[in-house]
């Protein structure tokens, strides 16, 4: 463990997965362009879901790169990132199920999204989350879930769209997964330096 700390720390590693946040948050993004031109303004906020997770994580590595800790960030990255790394993973595996094959792209958002989860979980260490920080990304998270189900805002994938009542039901424990690993792995987890 000592030497995956120590890689986890190492600058050049914080700042090639700064690069790749960041291109993977632009991408996301543009991803999400043909929603959010339909979107009302009032919701434009919580639609774009995997790049605005991994957008809280850009601001980690920032802080991490500057020698800081900004938690309630730190916050928001575990629980998004978890959460909607994840639930693409499900999402497209899904479709696979149903569709009975997949777009490349949906292979890379298995991958990529795989990954969120993963290096949200792996910096959890070296996190300083308080119980306030905590409370706002579990506010925030679960109010999206009421924009995306209740005022059918959640992400566009094709035929899955008819499932949205289950996949709402889904989507709302895996948040509240979402909140307790941020809890027992950003808040309880024995604290690294950065």
């Amino acid at each position: 463990m000592t030497f995956l700390y120590y890689f986890l720390r190492d600058r050049t590693i914080l700042k090639l997965l700064f690069i790749v946040n960041i291109l993977g948050t632009i991408y996301g993004y543009i991803w999400y362009q043909y929603q959010l031109v339909e979107t009302e303004p009032q919701f434009l906020l919580f639609v774009p879901d995997s790049p605005t997770a991994s957008l809280f994580f850009v601001f980690v590595l920032l802080a991490f790169l500057l020698r800081k800790n900004w938690g309630l960030v730190e916050a928001f990255a575990i629980v998004t990132l978890f959460k909607y790394g994840i639930w693409a993973v499900v999402m497209n595996v899904l479709l696979l199920l149903i569709e009975g094959n997949l777009h490349w792209t949906g292979y890379m958002l298995i991958i990529s999204h795989g990954a969120m989860a993963v290096q949200g979980l792996l910096y959890a260490p070296f996190y300083r989350i308080k119980g306030w920080h905590l409370t706002a990304a579990a506010i925030w998270t679960l109010h999206n879930d009421v924009i995306d189900y209740v005022f059918r805002q959640m992400p566009r994938y094709g035929v899955l769209d008819i499932y949205y009542q289950p996949i709402g039901y889904f989507t709302f424990w895996l948040s509240i997964v979402s909140i307790f690993i941020a809890y027992i792995y950003g808040m309880k987890n024995k604290r690294m330096s950065m």
